[in-house]
């Protein structure tokens, strides 16, 4: 398949040259490195340049914070990219430096691990940044190519195997294989190199029990037990694998009802394809008994890259109650509330939530394969 152009892309082209360092976050594989050399390609070779951070060569070429030094190094072009630009030591440092000295030049960096790139440049450079993430492709980016009768043939396909860009365009085989590569070489690199975490086996454990326990509400207690590690390590391991863009957390809503659960916590997948590989099950959805929470990850996650697209900032939570009355998925912004409950088949009903809907004035409306399409925003 063709490059599929990011809606992101636009929006970092917009805000080149004013003055300001952007960040461009995103997990390994998911079209980082093709997004910023396409951004590179609108300028003659002698004024855009394309630094691989991971490079050692690279990596001491850029170790001493010393403006003529690295100057030397840059060379004198406009646009230059740090790609996976955690790897440079002192690299807020580096960046305030360059950025201080040389205004002119306008400098992209990329980032696989936000927790670590944002440590390191946050403190320096605060107030000086411009932040994208991005994400595997969404429904809109590849409607841009395929009509809705397409994209819904190929439904079921997203579900097993994600969206990932170069996993999106592979045969089924194809798309295995390159998933349990993803899944085995790239998506442990970053987390395992924070400091204290060495047990390559743990995460991977507790990857398998997340996945396991998609669409439920997560226990931190049931998994240290599990694990053998106490709670507060859980959670840190958790934060970590959703700053490295492999997982993300939903947290309960609650306001005014004393019933409501406040304290829980659901855990999806950032791309299912990734989920499916970790627990080793990419059947098709006739054979599987998770295709309710398949389906509702998906529309989650989809609704979060259709919201970043269109700058629409949200907050996010699921309701639930301790007599078990529930909606999966519920949005708030600008003062009105909505609330989403997800069903693959579309004969299924949902039992309205009169508590919910006369507490917070909210609607709640069922998403499911008849009007997904609404509730994303494709036509």
């Amino acid at each position: 398949m063709n490059y599929i152009s990011r809606f992101i892309e636009k929006s970092i082209k917009e805000r080149l040259f004013k003055g300001k360092l952007i960040i461009l976050y995103g997990a390994r594989q998911v079209g980082k490195t093709t997004l910023v050399k396409n951004v590179l390609k609108e300028y003659p070779e002698e004024q855009g340049k394309y630094l691989n951070c991971e490079l050692l060569s690279v990596q001491r070429a850029l170790a001493v914070p010393e403006a003529e030094t690295l100057k030397a190094f840059l060379g004198h072009f406009n646009l230059i990219v740090l790609d996976e630009a955690q790897h440079i030591e002192n690299i807020g440092i580096i960046l305030k430096i360059l950025i201080d000295t040389y205004p002119e030049t306008q400098i992209i960096a990329t980032g696989s691990s936000s927790f670590d790139l944002a440590q390191k440049v946050n403190e320096p450079l605060t107030g000086r940044t411009c932040t994208f993430t991005l994400f595997p492709l969404s429904l809109q980016e590849i409607k841009q190519h395929e009509d809705l009768i397409q994209i819904e043939a190929k439904l079921e396909n997203l579900l097993r195997f994600g969206s990932y860009p170069e996993i999106f365009s592979l045969d089924e085989q194809g798309a295995k294989e390159r998933l349990n590569e993803i899944a085995s070489n790239y998506i442990y690199k970053d987390v395992l190199n924070f400091d204290g975490l060495k047990k390559s086996s743990v995460i991977k454990n507790l990857l398998q029990l997340l996945a396991l326990q998609l669409g439920q509400e997560v226990s931190y207690n049931e998994l240290a037990v599990q694990l053998g590690i106490d709670r507060l390590t859980v959670i840190k391991y958790i934060d970590i694998l959703e700053q490295s863009f492999v997982v993300f957390t939903l947290r309960a809503f609650s306001r005014n009802l004393r019933k409501e659960i406040s304290k829980s916590v659901k855990v999806y997948f950032v791309d299912l394809g990734i989920r499916n590989s970790i627990i080793e099950n990419y059947n098709r959805l006739l054979i599987r008994n998770d295709v309710g929470a398949l389906w509702e990850n998906f529309c989650i996650i989809e609704r979060m890259k259709n919201n970043q697209n269109h700058f629409r900032f949200v907050n996010s939570y699921f309701w639930r109650t301790y007599d078990q009355k529930e909606i999966d998925y519920i949005e708030e912004s600008e003062g009105t509330i909505t609330g989403f409950e997800f069903k693959w088949n579309d004969k299924k009903t949902i039992k309205q939530q009169k508590e919910f809907s006369e507490t917070y004035y909210a609607q709640v409306q069922k998403v499911d394969r008849t009007n997904y399409w609404q509730f994303l925003e494709l036509q």
